[in-house]
């Protein structure tokens, strides 16, 4: 079998010199693209290790990547651990970041991290068993080909994802990446989302692809690959400290799978996104205690207004289910 690895991004909003970093070096940039609700923490990072070591204990290791902060509570000796911070692989000139995009995009440089891996956001978590092929099959990603049209809204990654479409849009067309790929974006396990891929066949250019915000399989060439043709615009993401319009994220990656058709199929409802709402924290209870999907995200925002709630729901939650402690804890 190959190695699958994990990576999973995370920031403790309230270490001091961060916060003070973070106000310094802010100015200039958008705060509605770069809002408190993309730092808040929900202390729950606990669990996401818990599930990993009872969902998926056959990851070959966990790549914990942050400026340098560590949870006090985190198990730095244990083995399958690597505790990355942003100055072990990503170029100087470019830190301090508070740009995920920036974070994301350079995640293939670091040196230890296999071939295959998994990319993982803090708010995003398995939410039962996950086996080594819902990830890779015989080192090919799975994924689901769907396409659908962007429209952009005001203040949302929008921009973002359309400026990767652009990039890929100019390698691929529609008609072809469905020629050479039939089956792949016409698949059963898409089930009614294949009227989606249906509704796009009048046009050439590409219009956009269906995300599913949850955890993406890589390969690591494939970053590799994009850094070598669009070198100059990764390069101005990973100048930006903090979100821009103007910013590429790793989706453009996926999306470059997807149209070279470097993808296994997966079934659309592998995972779910929950954009958190105070109407919908009894839903995401109910999604955790039921296991209803294998993957979840967890996705905060401005729109929350009772944080303290949520957060208090949830992690009860999290705490029924998930009361033992890994072996990825002191």
């Amino acid at each position: 079998m190959d190695k699958i690895d994990f990576v999973v991004t995370w920031v403790d909003e309230n270490d001091e010199k961060w916060k003070k970093d973070k106000q310094f070096y802010s100015k200039g940039y958008s705060k509605k693209l770069n809002d408190e609700a993309r730092f808040r923490e929900w202390n729950n990072l606990q669990y996401w290790f818990r599930a990993v070591e009872k969902y998926a204990p056959w990851v070959h290791r966990v790549f914990f990547v942050t400026n340098g902060q560590i949870p006090v509570w985190l198990n730095t000796k244990y083995p399958k651990l690597i505790c990355v911070k942003h100055t072990d692989y990503i170029d100087n000139q470019y830190l301090p970041t508070f740009n995920s995009n920036a974070i994301e995009l350079n995640i293939h440089k670091i040196n230890q991290l296999s071939e295959h891996f998994v990319l993982f956001n803090d708010d995003t978590f398995l939410n039962k068993e996950v086996y080594p092929n819902d990830f890779f099959i015989s080192g090919v990603p799975r994924d689901t080909g769907i396409f659908s049209p962007i429209v952009p809204l005001k203040n949302s990654i929008d921009t973002t994802v359309l400026n990767d479409v652009e990039i890929i849009s100019s390698y691929f067309s529609t008609k072809d990446i469905l020629k050479e790929n039939k089956s792949k974006f016409f698949n059963f396990r898409y089930g009614k989302y294949n009227i989606k891929n249906l509704c796009v066949l009048p046009w050439k250019n590409i219009l956009g692809f269906y995300d599913t915000h949850i955890p993406v399989s890589y390969n690591k060439s494939t970053f590799r690959t994009i850094w070598s043709l669009e070198k100059e615009k990764l390069v101005c993401t990973s100048q930006n400290k903090f979100r821009t319009k103007n910013d590429l994220n790793h989706w453009l990656m996926r999306y470059w799978q997807l149209a070279s058709g470097k993808f296994i199929p997966r079934n659309v409802n592998f995972g779910k996104y929950y954009n958190i709402s105070d109407d919908d924290v009894s839903n995401i209870v109910k999604e955790i205690s039921n296991s209803r999907h294998k993957m979840i995200c967890l996705n905060d925002n401005e729109n929350l207004k009772d944080f303290k709630k949520a957060k208090t729901s949830i992690n009860n939650a999290f705490q029924y289910k998930l009361s033992k402690k890994s072996q990825y804890e002191k």
